[in-house]
Order: C-alpha cells, then structure tokens, then sequence
C-alpha cells in the first residue's frame, strides 16, 4: 500500500530552510550581479551592462536609442560595438541609415551579466547573444527563415572599411581628441578592428553617405558594409571581433589570440570564470539577498577601470601618438582622478596593489610623453575635466601603503610640476593665470567681488569655483608635500605644507561656513552658503553648495574642528547638514544644484565630496553616528533596480563607496594609509588581499538593528579607536567587532581615539 508522507508545518518550514539554504551556497559571486542596477540614471548618465573582462579593452554594452539617456528605458538596440564599428543584424531592406536596422527589443527577453548579453531583436525576430575577451568580441545570431538575412557594420566620420575575404571584413575610426588639450603634441587616435564570420560572405554592398556599391572598400565619414544572404529557421551567423588602438593587422593578431576557435560557449564560460575570480576576492556571509545583489555588483563597477590597452606587450600613447613596448608593464587609460582617488583607487590598493602599481607607472608615462600629468586620462589623451591634481594623493596613498614598484622620483616630479607650472582653473590645465599667483601668494583662489566683471580670458563657463579650487589644491599640496619629506626633499616639504593650509583662509568665523574671497583678500559680500554661486554653485563650488565643501578638508580634519570651535560645535554643525533644508522649494533647489542627488538633508551622497563626510564623526568623538549615517546612506540610497545608484556612478567610484562601506571601513584621506571604521552589513568578510593574504572583518549579532559597534579587536588585541593602519593588516588580519543596537557612547570617542590628519599628526 502505498503512503504519502505528510510532514507538520514546522517540519516543512524547516524542510523549506534546509532547501532554500542549499540554493543559497551554491550562488557564486558573479551570480548575484544584476549590470543593469543603475540604468536608470537619478542625474546624467546612468550606468551601462557591459561585457568586459576586468579591466579589459573590449567594453560592450547595447547601443540603445539615441538621446534616451535612461538606457533602462530605450525602446530599441541600434547595433552592438565591433571596435569602432556598430554590428547590427536584421532582415530588413539593405540601407545605408544606421537607423534603419534597429529592433525593438524588451526587458523580459534580456540577458544581462558580467560575462554574456543576450536580446531579442524583436523587429527582425533574431536572437542576438555576446560576450567578450580582453580585446576582441564574439557575437552569435540566430535567424528566422528570410530571403534577406543581413549583418551591417557601420563607421562615423573619417572611416575606413574593407572587404578582406568572403569571410572578414577591417576596418579603423579616427577617435575625437581630448577637451582643451594642452598644445603638447599633434597627432591622432583611431580603433581599428578585425570581424570574422562564421559563413561565407554571399553577397555584399559597401556605403558611403547614402549611397550603396559593389565595392570591396570604403573612406569618408559615415560608411558601412552590409551582407545578404538566405536564412532557414534557426540559422545561426556567429562574428568574431578583434579591436585594436594600434592597428587592423594588430586587432587580427588580438583576435586570433584570444579567440582562435568557433565556440561560443567556450569563450562565455571563460569570461564567467574570470569574473568569479576577480568577484572572489571578497567573500562575504551574511545579508540579505538584496544587499549580497547590491554589493557584487558594485563590487562588479569597481573592477572595470583603469583600462588595460596592452596588446601583444605594445601600446599606443594617445599622449604622444606612439606606439611603445610596454617593457613588462600594462598601460592603463580611462580614469576620472577628481572622484576615483577617493574610494575606486584605495579599493582596488586592497585587491590587487600591483597592478596599482603598473597604474602608476602609466601616469608617469603619460607624464614623460607629453609634459604632464592627466588627471582624466583618456586613449587619446588628457580629457582635462573637473578641478584638482589628484593623481597626487593616489600615488601617494600607494607609496605609503608600502608599494613603490614604479619610478618615485619621477612621480614626484610630475607631481610637483602639475602643482607649480599648470591653471588650478576647473576644465583647464593651461598655463599659470593672475588668479593662480594669488593662490600661491596669498593663500586662496579668489572669487569675483560681489558685482565684478569677469577679466581672466581662461575662466570658462565652468566659472572660478574659487573655494572648491582652494580646498581641492590645498589637499593635492598636502600630498606633494608628504612624499617631499619622504624622499628628503625638505625645502620643498616645507613650502608645499605651508599650501596645504590654505582651505583654512577660507573659513569665515562670522558665518560658520568656508566662503570665497576675493583678489584683495576681503570676503564676497552677500554670500549665501546654501544658495550662492549661480548654477552649481560655481562661482564659488563645484557642483554643490558651501554645507558640504565645509566639510571637505580630507587631509586636516582636525584643524578642521579646531577652526569650528571644537568637537562640540563641529559635531553640532555636521548634525544639522544632515537635516538641513533647502532654503526653497526642494524643485527650485534642485534647478540650481541638480548634482546633488542622493540627499538626506543637504548632504548629497549622490556626488563624491560627500563621501567622506559621514565618516567624520571618527574624528569627533561621536562614530556611533558615523556607524548610524552609514547604514542610514547605504540602505536609502542604493537599491537592485534601475534606479539603485544615487548618482552618477562615474565609471565605479560611487559603487565603490558601497563597497567599502558595507565591508565596515573607508579611507577619509587617501594619502595616508589609514581606514575609519563604520558599521558592516555582513557577518563576515574575507579581502583576498593582492599579496595572498587576507583580512577578515568579523561582525557578531550584526543586523538592521545591530548596528552600532560595541567594542572591537584588531589582529587579537582591543582595538579602542575608530580605525586602523593600512600596516595592522597588509600581511592578513582580523578585525572583529560586537555589534549591538544601541550606541556605545564610550568606545573611540576619547580625543586621543581620533585618527590622524595634518594638525594631529600621530602615527
């Protein structure tokens, strides 16, 4: 007789545990993350779902609907990226309009991973499917039955393509040039490429402008090529594509390094394997399902710059448009030194600081071929955006984290030369102006006085943005002054120490709030910290209002504190920035300052002065509140759907805040090798540290609630102080820390428990 087996309720919930626990171990870290978190944007660009290998040259993403910036949102796939070329597959009319091969395509028949992209091309009924090495692509199309199936790559302005066999077709791009490039050099970038198909090439048409030939090649600004050819049902084409900066023959030779066979599945499996790898460097127990989604794939966003463009051991400068031996060393491009130093560059310190290392030695190359030291580095060249040197802090915060395989000399050279010879003007690294000598003279950037015409023709419509400038500098002159004394240069020491004072010429007492000055050393009369500046603020700012740059001395906070009155009135000040009001209509506010996105009072975890503002109550005898806005930040602001960023995410540097953030600790001041500890989300985390060491940070009874730390212990001995050395754990460690749900007032909170910065300068 057959019985069916009937289990009590709570022998089933049990059951169900048991089952869901199975489920959950088998989850790998490149699992739980969702690329298109973020695709939404909350202010400019919202994040991409790219296709890349860490750090990898080929980045491929879907090119979705022109001007619909939300690409979340588009409602169709223009193409697909071969290089500089757009691949599109259809089985529509032969065109030459890049329009005329989109497809609609929908969400709910997507996939989207770090390793593989798959849609639907709806309008054509093709299934299209990628995924990526470092340098090449291989894409797999799937076809309906057609009279017409056809593939078309097309070129923008001063392109080349051409018909190699019936099986591949090359091709090259001139690439646009950097903003205001200094007058340096001459020259151009372009990115070829190498396509492969998987089945002879039928028939064909080449364009240029509107106009379709017979003909093998073409030159101009917007060509193309489109193969025709019959399909049956279920016909699969499948493209492999190499990309290259140097040239077609050397995007060939990429191609068939990296992907010299037909098989997909292969390459897609590779590709997942090394993102588990890079993924697996943390390793985390605990949380909930939606933060461990949250945390892989900002983990995931940090991994993907600086770019790797080493080919076969060369490289090509787009700094003096050469192509070098890279001698050993990869050459790195693609970074956004105003934000990345601040939390993307000490992350990535911890995961792999060698490859920091060849990071910084690409900066110094870039300084020996052109002069000077970029702060955006593109492939073409110095993109010269936003305010500061801070390449200066990153190198130095490698340095004194104890890895200096790179040329320290001539790193500090370059340093000090961005420092003395080149604008402190946002948007512009020109020579030296009238504005910049009272910077070194007086001590401050000065603003316009109230009703002053603008007279320095270098001041763009990114105005002066005189306090920011001032703060900013003064920080990049800490760091220059810090590695001088390292390397016994003691003249120099001493007068870049004195620069790194000058944020404090720009406190104003009598209000409470940095404020600019102008030329002749008085303040701007009817100065408003909440809403002066004009739009963003930047007559006097960058992006953001005076709340917030206030608190942006990273290197000196506690002659920041000592300049407010003390720990009390500072404590106090930073209480109110996080509920602060606008002033206006949160509408009207937001007109003026749209980057400041991710607000909680006025506080914009949306831009990156914020991020280390909430970690400043370390300083200030009070972490229980750094431990509580922490969480507060990372629980509001980031989410596992299209609007989960809080703000632009600057190719990782937001994500990157998360990271850390949920691991329990961040660097205030890059720079000095120092970690200030917030509030953990998982139970567990272990950083496979570069150097094969690891760090654990353990959190017992940490929860929603449990989130104030109770006591801690570094390496087995009390830990009493809100931080710790980069040195307590660059050979391995642990820091464990009790959590629990009410503050405990007592732990860190002594004057002497206070990290170090420049006015308190203790090891």
């Amino acid at each position: 007789m057959n019985r069916s087996l009937k289990l009590s309720p709570i022998a089933t919930v049990a059951a169900m545990a048991v089952v869901c626990s199975a489920l959950f171990a088998q989850k790998q870290p490149v699992d739980y993350v969702d690329p298109n978190i973020g695709s939404i944007g909350i202010l400019l660009t919202a994040t991409m779902p790219y296709v890349q290998w860490p750090h990898g040259m080929a980045r491929i993403a879907p090119i979705t609907t022109p001007g619909i910036q939300d690409r979340y949102l588009a409602d169709k796939i223009y193409g697909f990226p071969a290089g500089p070329a757009v691949l599109m597959a259809s089985t529509g009319e032969a065109s030459t309009s890049f329009a005329a091969y989109a497809s609609d395509f929908d969400h709910d028949f997507e996939t989207a991973t770090p390793y593989e992209y798959a849609a639907d091309l709806q309008t054509w009924k093709i299934h299209a499917d990628l995924t990526a090495s470092r340098e090449a692509v291989y894409y797999r199309f799937t076809f309906p039955a057609s009279q017409h199936a056809h593939l078309a790559l097309s070129l923008g302005k001063k392109s080349h393509i051409e018909v190699v066999n019936d099986h591949a077709v090359q091709g090259s791009e001139e690439l646009d040039g950097p903003i205001g490039q200094l007058v340096h050099a001459s020259g151009t970038t372009s990115q070829y490429f190498y396509a492969e198909f998987s089945k002879p090439i039928a028939s064909y048409q080449t364009w240029a402008g509107t106009q379709l030939a017979h003909a093998a090649q073409q030159s101009g600004n917007h060509i193309g090529f489109v193969s025709d050819a019959t399909a049956q049902a279920g016909d699969v084409v499948e493209v492999r594509v190499g990309i290259s900066y140097i040239s077609t023959e050397q995007a060939k030779s990429n191609l068939e390094r990296e992907i010299p066979t037909w098989d997909f599945a292969k390459l897609k499996s590779a590709t997942r394997d090394e993102w588990n790898s890079a993924l697996g460097k943390v390793d985390t127990v605990g949380g909930t399902e939606k933060q461990r989604t949250i945390f892989y794939t900002a983990l995931w966003r940090s991994m993907g710059r600086m770019t790797d463009i080493t080919e076969d051991g060369r490289y090509f400068s787009g700094y003096d448009y050469k192509v070098h031996n890279a001698d050993g060393h990869d050459f790195y491009i693609d970074d956004g030194m105003w934000d990345t130093y601040r939390s993307l560059h000490p992350l990535q310190i911890l995961l792999d600081a060698h490859r920091q290392e060849d990071m910084v030695r690409s900066y110094i190359r870039m300084y020996e071929q052109s002069g000077w030291m970029p702060s955006f580095p593109s492939v073409a060249g110095d993109q010269q955006v936003m305010i500061g040197h801070h390449a200066s802090p990153m190198i130095l915060d490698l340095y004194n984290k104890g890895y200096r395989d790179f040329d320290v000399q001539q790193a500090y050279a370059a340093m000090k030369k961005n420092a003395t010879e080149t604008t402190l003007l946002p948007w512009n690294r020109g020579p030296l102006t009238s504005l910049d000598k009272v910077y070194f003279d007086k001590g401050f950037f000065p603003a316009l006085a109230w009703g002053e015409k603008e007279t320095v023709p270098a001041v763009t419509g990114e105005k002066r943005q005189a306090v920011s400038v001032t703060i900013e500098n003064s920080y990049d002159d800490w760091s220059v002054a810090q590695l001088a004394k390292a390397l016994g240069k003691e003249q120099d020491a001493t007068y870049f120490t004195k620069l790194a004072h000058n944020y404090a010429n720009l406190y104003n007492p009598a209000i409470g709030f940095m404020a600019p000055k102008s030329a002749d050393g008085n303040w701007v009369v009817h100065f408003d910290p909440k809403l002066g500046g004009g739009q963003g603020g930047r007559d006097y700012f960058t992006e953001v209002d005076a709340w917030l740059y206030t608190f942006g001395v990273q290197h000196d906070v506690a002659g920041m504190i000592q300049q407010m009155g003390g720990r009390d009135k500072f404590n106090a000040k930073l209480d109110r920035l996080f509920v602060e009001q606008y002033g206006t209509s949160k509408f009207a506010f937001l007109g003026q300052f749209p980057d400041a996105t991710g607000l909680v009072g006025l506080y914009a975890q949306g831009n990156e002065p914020s991020f280390h503002i909430p970690y400043l109550y370390d300083f200030s005898g009070q972490p229980w509140k750094t431990q509580r806005r922490v969480r507060q930040l990372m629980d509001v602001w980031y989410g596992d759907g299209p609007l989960g960023i809080p703000g632009d995410d600057d190719g990782g540097e937001t994500s990157s805040w998360y990271v850390l953030s949920a691991m329990g600790f961040y660097p205030v001041c890059p720079g000095s090798p120092v970690y200030e500890i917030g509030s953990p989300i998982f139970e567990k985390t272990v950083i496979r540290m570069g150097n094969g060491k690891d760090f654990t940070i353990e959190a017992h009874n940490v929860s929603a609630q449990n989130k104030y730390v109770q006591s801690a212990q570094l390496n087995g001995e009390p830990l009493n102080k809100p931080w710790f050395l980069h040195a307590d754990i660059d050979q391995g460690g642990t820091l464990v820390l009790e959590m629990g749900d009410k503050p405990n007032y007592s732990w860190g909170s002594a004057s002497s428990d206070a990290p170090p910065s420049m006015s308190n300068p203790q090891p």
